[in-house]
């Protein structure tokens, strides 16, 4: 005999009636702060811990501190997220209805088992991770469609659109970046996806396909909070892509796209470069034209190239315009433990303490084979969730999860202390949690302090651990 029937037996008539046995109820730990714990060898995967984290008055601070202070604050923080590639919306649409839900929900919101993502990226157009390459106005050799008449969104009708949708019926203020990888190539000098410039005859006729595309996403119930004028302006060997230069992308902001904006009456944020930190010249000298600076909202930037501390140089010299982290992927042959270590000190970590907005991974989903794709498009692109037979959540998942969840929209970052092998960075949230991310860099557990005003603990890291502190 098993289970609960070992119990004392009471006698009735010659029969047996089972006792219940008595239930304990679970320890429940006293602790003023929760603590969410990655391990690089995933024993702990953003694992809520059971652990009593008690802030003192009495205790003197010794050893490593890290001190919290809400009285110096820096940037605003717009969210944290992914590019939702059309790949990756094909895959989530492929989903039976009851598991998509549960998983957009896990995905989307905050509460309970979700992660809270509040900031995505879309591409306009194909980007190199959908099935095929498409733009919303493709013509056959030799025509043209100054007036946009044959602009149309319907290539993003059977997944994209209708996997936004589902979000915002999750998320309704979630920020969305439209991204455009190419122009329609009747528009290029090439007149080819790949690579190629726009023609300075076709700006016009480009900034309203921008306007078009805005207003027929709205249209849709999709609010684009902003767009970046190219993704990787400096990048015309992907597929699709193009080449614009800093000076080309000037001239189309101040002459045609900001005053078709302001002509339609669209506050949609216009964001410029969206490309590696190594080339800050690029976003510097758009920012130095007085006509194109006033259409600007701000700078967005990869880190494929280049050091993370190069943007705030540029939020110094024009402090008034925003910072953005838009992309970085992570790949097929990379390692949990090395991605996990990167992506948070320079992008969580990096990015925020260089006066960024937001940081968003690359792409949301890929296929057990790390499709879709275009011909020429990522074959090593590692989506933050594998969805095959079952879905697999990989490095990027949560290395998103410890900010998006607490870091809402609205937070503000706080001062923190600067420490080596142990970087961190603190926010306050609008429902004025402070919270708190530390790296422990270190290949053995770090034991520090906390201070919090005139309040500490103690707590203690395992060997290369992110934790997310929240009090």
């Amino acid at each position: 005999m098993s289970g609960w029937f070992v119990a004392d037996c009471q006698s009735s008539g010659g029969q047996s009636t089972p006792v219940p046995p008595v239930v304990v109820p679970p320890v429940v730990v006293k602790s003023d702060m929760a603590l969410y714990v990655t391990t690089p060898d995933q024993s702990q995967l953003f694992l809520k811990q059971n652990s009593s984290l008690v802030f003192s008055t009495t205790a003197t601070s010794s050893g490593t501190v890290i001190d919290v202070d809400t009285t110096q604050t820096f940037q605003g923080i717009d969210g944290f997220g992914f590019t939702l590639t059309g790949g990756s919306a094909i895959l989530l649409n492929q989903l039976k209805s009851a598991d998509r839900t549960a998983l957009l929900q896990e995905l989307f919101s905050p509460e309970g088992n979700g992660i809270g993502i509040s900031y995505l990226r879309i591409s306009i157009g194909a980007s190199d991770l959908s099935d095929r390459v498409f733009t919303y106005n493709d013509l056959t050799t030799g025509q043209t469609d100054l007036t946009m008449a044959k602009f149309s969104l319907d290539p993003e009708r059977a997944d994209l659109i209708p996997i936004l949708k589902q979000i915002l019926t999750i998320n309704p203020d979630i920020k969305i970046l439209g991204s455009p990888w190419t122009p329609p190539s009747w528009m290029k000098t090439n007149g080819n996806s790949k690579g190629g410039s726009l023609k300075p005859d076709y700006y016009d006729a480009y900034a309203l396909y921008f306007v078009k595309y805005i207003q027929g996403m709205k249209a849709e119930g999709i609010p684009i909070d902003a767009i970046t004028v190219q993704n990787e302006p400096l990048n015309p060997y992907n597929n699709p892509s193009l080449l614009m230069q800093a000076d080309e992308q000037t001239v189309f902001i101040k002459k045609n796209l900001g005053p078709a904006f302001q002509k339609a009456g669209i506050t949609t944020k216009i964001i410029l470069y969206d490309h590696n930190a190594d080339r800050t010249d690029y976003p510097l000298a758009i920012l130095a034209d007085a006509d194109a600076r006033k259409y600007v909202d701000g700078s967005a930037f990869h880190l494929y190239s280049g050091r993370i501390d190069a943007l705030t140089p540029v939020h110094n010299q024009y402090p008034d315009k925003h910072v953005y982290f838009t992309e970085q992927w992570t790949g097929s042959k990379g390692s949990f433990s090395g991605d996990l270590a990167w992506h948070v000190k320079n992008l969580l970590i990096g990015a925020t303490r260089n006066w960024s907005r937001n940081v968003l991974e690359w792409n949301l989903a890929s296929d057990p084979a790390l499709n879709p794709h275009t011909d020429g498009g990522c074959t090593e692109c590692l989506g933050a969730l594998t969805i095959g037979a079952s879905v697999t959540r990989n490095v990027s998942y949560y290395i998103i999860a410890h900010a998006a969840k607490f870091v809402r929209p609205g937070s503000v970052r706080i001062a923190s202390s600067n420490l080596t092998g142990l970087s961190n960075v603190a926010f306050k949230a609008p429902n004025g949690n402070k919270v708190l991310l530390v790296q422990n860099e270190n290949g053995s557990s770090q034991t520090f302090t906390i201070k919090f005003g005139s309040k500490t603990v103690q707590t203690t890291l395992p060997a290369g651990a992110v934790g997310t502190y929240v009090w």
